[in-house]
């Protein structure tokens, strides 16, 4: 990671002096790129990527190396690595590359599954918390005095840039703070402090309007106030204001309009409108750029509809369209408007949100989308992001609807829970929101828009190698580093090296007056301390190996306990498990190799570690330690015993109480297990490169029997069992493959083939082709990632819906894939992918179906990313697809959204 500035001198073309510094360190880069603007891009090769400004052009006392200057035998030159001083790092782009594993489970319980990754390589290693969600940046929290309901934001004046006041409402009272350096509240506002407000805002160019239960509060720039009150003894129930616009529905459900004419006065519409049950909400859209009005009043009543109401003086408050709703519409909320007046969206009680297509002219709702959001009553508020208007919805999880890159995104915030918000907008936050959380005043930042994770980073010392979690909510995690120190061997290596620095400087004696300076350097170079993510480890070589054992709460990052393992020994692989001889405890085993070369591969002895967990994973006491012969790469529980491979041979090994007893093994795999799975006594093991074996346990005969396997080779990473017939396998090339056994294969005693006519007759049924067995499972599907992939998981990402198959690659790709369970969505996506294929998409220019063929034929399998490009086609182009498929362009939408919030985010 170390930059160097060359300058060349040149004799007209010719090149006569090449002259190196030392610039300064960056972490090691895949490229870099120098912009015109004076930035640096650091795409960096493991781990997140940079941007840095060139502050200075390195112009200082660093020594400077000359091709001029001739080398001497032995001459060595060299530099001092130090903080960066000519580079500022400005920004960061996250990246998981590489991703070792992953594991998937709701331990924050936030009703959404969080992905624990573990990423990177060396000292820059982490483990990553992924959520669903917006970045979230709290910019102030104030106490407020009481537990305010609402609260707005306004403007004094139209062209103004800020909001003036943020408008806070009580039960019995109104506070009104002012938006500057600091917030502080004001008195002279004009808005009424004796009385909670149901809704204020900006009217016309300089004017204020304050809704409250007794009446409506209009506030001139003059401080000149209109009052109009509330008929006898009837209050204000709902309300909704716009620029020109007041809409009010008494108590009862009596429609009120009021709108502003050419001299800024705020006028009531002669005729009222009664409706057939109370109004629970009521939504006024922005008015147009050019126009006078809002056409549109969205009303949402009590009898569980949402009508459309025409503003247009021809029929002012005559109904347009209905809609019936499966719940009734949140009374605590808005009903609001996206994406000018095109889109209405609903919040109902069963937090449920709704958003319907209304038509321009006539005002019918049409193309109704879904969204389950969270367990209470969602509320519907309108904030800005990049300009344009987007929907903040806050049920049990705050979530904002917006569109970013022509695409419409809904996502959750990355908060805690909200109860009322409104936009947000001054010189320190541009684009934020202003809410109320219990008694609290809080102001927040949006980041990193149209992002789907956000994520929580925690640094680790070694290449993270294997996590698991425990039921307790802690985790487990194993670290192993080739070429690399432990900390003990480390710095005794510094004390070697600066033990011979001295004895060179006292064997020299006076011959040279340089020992002092040596003495110094010996000095300096044990106090040195140069942070590892950033300069490195030192690297002693190939073949020396430095592992750790650590246990954390993967949630706040801290670490419970680590063990240290000795120079040379590398952790392989971890097992939680029960035994059936102990089973009120839990016990951990490592796989544990020593001296191990990688090519050609051996080892020098390996190990398994038994550790009893203590209380919740709080720590680990050793138990005691089973020799083996090869390396236990793969583990997996199985019937209270745990399955153990020992390089091609796998081993059933039950408790014991000096070492591992044990029980059962098999040697039928030809070169080395990789992986291993069980579903019921089923077990599937996987070979680094004759892809998999099906093996069934006979409790009877106390043998592991291969009945089946594959009859092409795959060279497996991955594996994740789906049922008893099915395995999903990712290989290094970057293919996935779904892998079943088929309808007639033989695993019982009775239909055993062999001379012997009983279970044996398994253990010599080697006459099949291509492998051990003469069942062959078949491909139900391939396709090709284009990544290596290393890790494979069937979870479920969103409560209460089906799994799907979720894997993550060494590139730092996270994807899932889903099962479509009626053949209509299959005909329907198959024929979409046919058609977008014509369309040669590819920025590279590649044949689709030919490279999702790269290894196997394509198989089953439609590419879901290239489906969703159709919403990125021209509005003609999706028409003319839409008409080949018998839909509309909006039913084809919907159809990509619903499938993927069905599974996944």
């Amino acid at each position: 990671g170390d930059v160097f500035k060359l300058t060349l001198e040149t004799d007209e073309d010719l090149v006569t002096e090449i002259r190196l510094k030392y610039f300064d360190t960056v972490p090691v880069a895949a490229s870099m790129c120098v912009l015109r603007t004076g930035f640096l891009f650091v795409a960096s090769e493991f781990g997140n990527h940079y941007l840095y400004q060139i502050a200075h052009l390195g112009d200082d006392d660093e020594p400077t190396f000359s091709s001029a200057i001739p080398l001497d035998q032995g001459d060595t030159f060299y530099f001092a690595p130090r903080p960066l001083r000519n580079l500022v790092m400005v920004d960061e782009l996250d990246s998981l590359c590489p991703v070792m594993d992953c594991q998937v489970a709701d331990l924050a319980r936030e009703d959404s599954a969080q992905l624990f990754t573990l990423c990177g390589r060396g000292p820059r290693s982490s483990l990553r918390v992924l959520r669903h969600g917006l970045e979230i940046s709290e910019m102030a929290v104030s106490d407020l005095p009481g537990s305010p309901n609402a609260v707005w934001t306004v403007k004094r004046f139209s062209d103004e840039e800020f909001d003036s006041y943020i408008v806070v409402s009580f039960v019995n009272a109104t506070l009104v703070l002012s938006i500057g350096e600091t917030v502080e509240e004001v008195t002279d506002s004009g808005f009424l402090g004796t009385t909670p407000t149901l809704q204020c805002g900006q009217l016309g160019a300089d004017a204020l309007v304050q809704v409250y239960p007794d009446g409506i509060r209009h506030i001139r720039a003059d401080k000149r106030i209109n009052e109009w009150r509330a008929p006898g003894k009837r209050i204000i129930a709902r309300c909704a204001v716009n620029q020109r616009q007041v809409a009010i529905a008494l108590a009862g459900g009596e429609l009120v309009y009021f709108e502003m004419d050419a001299a800024g006065q705020l006028n009531e519409y002669t005729e009222r409108k009664d409706m057939s049950a109370d109004v629970v909400c009521m939504a006024l859209g922005r008015v147009p750029p050019g126009e006078q009005r809002c056409r549109f009043l969205a009303v949402g009543l009590s009898d569980n509809t949402v009508r459309i109401v025409s503003l247009d003086p021809a029929d002012c408050l005559a109904p347009l369209s209905l809609q019936a709703l499966p719940a009734p519409p949140d009374g605590g909320g808005d009903v609001g408007w996206s994406a000018g007046t095109h889109y209405l969206n609903i919040g109902l009680q069963n937090g449920v949100l709704l958003r319907a297509l209304i038509d321009p002219v006539t005002g019918d709702l049409s193309d109704t989308r879904t969204r389950y959001l969270g367990s209470r009553p969602v509320k519907l508020f309108r904030v800005f992001v990049q300009g344009s208007e987007a929907v903040l919805a806050i049920s049990s999880r705050s979530w904002l609807y917006y569109t970013y890159q022509s695409r419409f995104h809904l996502t959750p915030l990355s908060y805690g829970s909200l109860e009322f918000a409104s936009g947000f907008s001054s010189e320190q936050c541009l684009e934020g929101i202003v809410a109320i959380s219990a008694s609290t005043l809080r102001i927040l930042s949006l980041e990193k828009l149209g992002t789907v994770f956000n994520q929580v980073t925690f640094p680790l010392q070694y290449t993270p190698r294997r996590l698991l979690l425990h039921e307790s909510g802690q985790a487990v995690l194993i670290e192993t580093e080739h070429n690399a120190f432990t900390e003990d061997s480390k710095q005794q290596k510094k004390r070697q090296i600066a033990q011979e620095m001295l004895e060179q400087a006292g064997a020299d004696g006076d011959r040279s007056g340089d020992a002092q300076l040596v003495r110094e350097m010996a000095a300096a170079f044990l106090s040195e301390n140069l942070p590892e993510p950033v300069f490195g480890a030192p690297k002693p070589g190939a073949g020396m190996w430095a592992s750790v054992i650590r246990v954390m709460r993967p949630l706040t990052g801290q670490t419970a306990q680590i063990i240290r393992l000795q120079q040379n020994e590398a952790a392989l692989s971890i097992c939680l498990c029960r035994f059936a001889c102990n089973p009120m405890e839990s016990y951990l085993l490592v796989g544990i190799v020593k001296d191990m070369t990688l090519a050609p591969r051996s080892v020098g002895g390996a190990v398994l570690r038994t550790y009893r967990v203590v209380g919740a994973l709080e720590r680990l006491d050793f138990l005691h330690e089973t020799a083996v012969e090869d390396a236990p790469q793969a583990m997996c529980p199985f019937q209270g015993r745990v399955l153990v491979s020992v390089g091609r041979v796998l081993r059933i090994y039950d408790l014991g109480k000096q070492k591992m007893l044990r029980k059962c093994e098999t040697k039928a795999l030809p070169n080395y297990i990789v992986s291993v799975a069980a579903f019921g006594d089923r077990v599937v093991a996987a070979d680094v490169q004759e892809s998999v074996f099906w093996m069934r346990y006979r409790a009877s005969d106390n043998q592991l029997l291969v009945f089946a396997d594959d009859s092409l080779p795959r060279w497996v990473t991955c594996l994740a069992m789906l049922d008893q017939f099915s395995v999903a396998v990712g290989d290094k090339f970057g293919n996935i493959s779904v892998l079943r056994l088929p309808p007639d294969a033989v695993e019982d005693d009775a239909d055993d083939v062999g001379d012997l006519g009983s279970a044996r007759g398994s253990l010599f049924d080697r006459g099949g082709l291509l492998g051990s067995s003469s069942q062959k499972c078949v491909a139900e599907c391939t396709f090709h990632v284009g990544e290596a992939l290393s890790s494979l998981r069937k979870t479920s990402l969103v409560p209460g819906e089906n799994d799907c198959l979720l894997y993550t690659t060494i590139s730092g790709s996270v994807g899932i894939a889903l099962p479509l369970a009626s053949k209509e969505e299959h005909d329907l996506f198959q024929h979409l992918e046919l058609h977008l294929r014509s369309q040669h998409l590819s920025l590279l220019g590649r044949d689709h179906l030919q490279f999702r063929s790269m290894y196997f034929p394509n198989r089953r399998v439609i590419d879901g990313d290239l489906c969703e490009m159709f919403n990125n086609l021209e509005p003609a182009r999706q028409k003319e697809i839409a008409q080949e498929l018998d839909r509309t362009p909006s039913e084809l939408s919907k159809k990509l959204e619903d499938i993927r919030t069905r599974f996944a985010f």
